[in-house]
């Protein structure tokens, strides 16, 4: 189990760092374009080589917004949902709000961002732009009033429809937004950005700025949390060597120490064993004889 544990942590180290150089990588490999009127001189001459990833930041347009069904919101990307809201009686005859979500719908147009200084189109659909969209409008339509007779037929069944919320999310004309992608030329000799095979690729309302600043801070915690599961793996993996090579210093030392305190007793009682010389005749300590007896 330990073996296991510290070749996925060794593992996660790994693909962290790899996923560090890729960011690292990604941030490179962007160039920002402070304004839009230079974006076609840039695409003219580094597109030729490699692609180009750029960066850019400017408002949201569009030569034929949508328009909010509910409120009077223009936007580029719809998201229409309904709840309907009903009552219904459970088993203590109480009276509990439930709601169904039907089929969402969708809608998109082509649009543009544009910083003042020029303007560049945008070819992202709606399924890759991973936005948080804004909500446009928020509103409950009532049920129409029943007859006394559906009333009545609605209460015996222990079900009523309150009526229906409708809520539109869009990306507001005017939305401040940077995109990082690849800059190319459509089949018309116009620039726009879309999706990269390759690289990065981000649409988010932060500024350009802490955008980068962001990304290079998450470079670095991926780097520090790689250093981190790969010295925690290679000490799970190590741990039984390290365990064994304890174990045996402690062994060594315990037989050292033992082998020093027989010493000591085998020295003691060899001073306690010299006889003591008193003229012609040796007389041996008492401690010695009783020692010697006792053998």
């Amino acid at each position: 189990m330990i073996h296991l544990a510290g070749f996925t942590c060794c593992l996660g180290g790994v693909a962290l760092y790899l996923l560090t150089r890729s960011t690292g990588r990604d941030i490179k490999s962007i160039t920002r374009v402070y304004q839009l009127k230079d974006l076609e001189q840039l695409v003219e001459v580094e597109s030729k080589v490699v692609p180009l990833i750029i960066a850019v930041s400017g408002d949201v347009g569009s030569e034929t917004p949508i328009k909010c069904e509910h409120s009077y919101v223009l936007g580029v990307f719809l998201k229409r949902t309904a709840e309907q809201q009903v009552l219904r009686r459970n088993w203590r005859f109480s009276w509990v709000r439930n709601s169904t979500l039907m089929q969402p719908m969708t809608k998109e147009v082509p649009w543009y961002l544009d910083d003042g200084t020029g303007r560049v189109n945008v070819d992202v659909s709606q399924g890759e732009l991973g936005l948080a969209l804004t909500v446009g409008s928020d509103v409950f339509e009532k049920a129409e009033p029943v007859s006394l007779v559906q009333g009545a037929l609605g209460y015996l069944k222990g079900f009523k429809i309150l009526g229906v919320r409708h809520v539109e999310r869009v990306v507001p004309i005017g939305t401040p937004l940077t995109v990082v992608g690849e800059a190319v030329r459509d089949g018309m000799g116009n620039v726009r950005i879309q999706k990269p095979e390759q690289g990065p690729f981000y649409v988010t309302y932060i500024p350009l700025d802490q955008l980068i600043s962001k990304l290079g801070d998450l470079s670095r915690r991926f780097k520090y949390a790689s250093m981190g599961l790969t010295v925690l793996g290679v000490i799970l993996i190590s741990k039984p060597v390290i365990e064994y090579i304890l174990k045996r210093i402690e062994d060594t030392l315990e037989r050292r120490r033992r082998q020093f305190a027989l010493k000591r007793v085998v020295d003691a009682a060899a001073r306690r064993a010299k006889p003591v010389t008193g003229g012609s005749n040796s007389i041996y300590p008492l401690e010695f004889v009783l020692c010697s007896s006792n053998m």
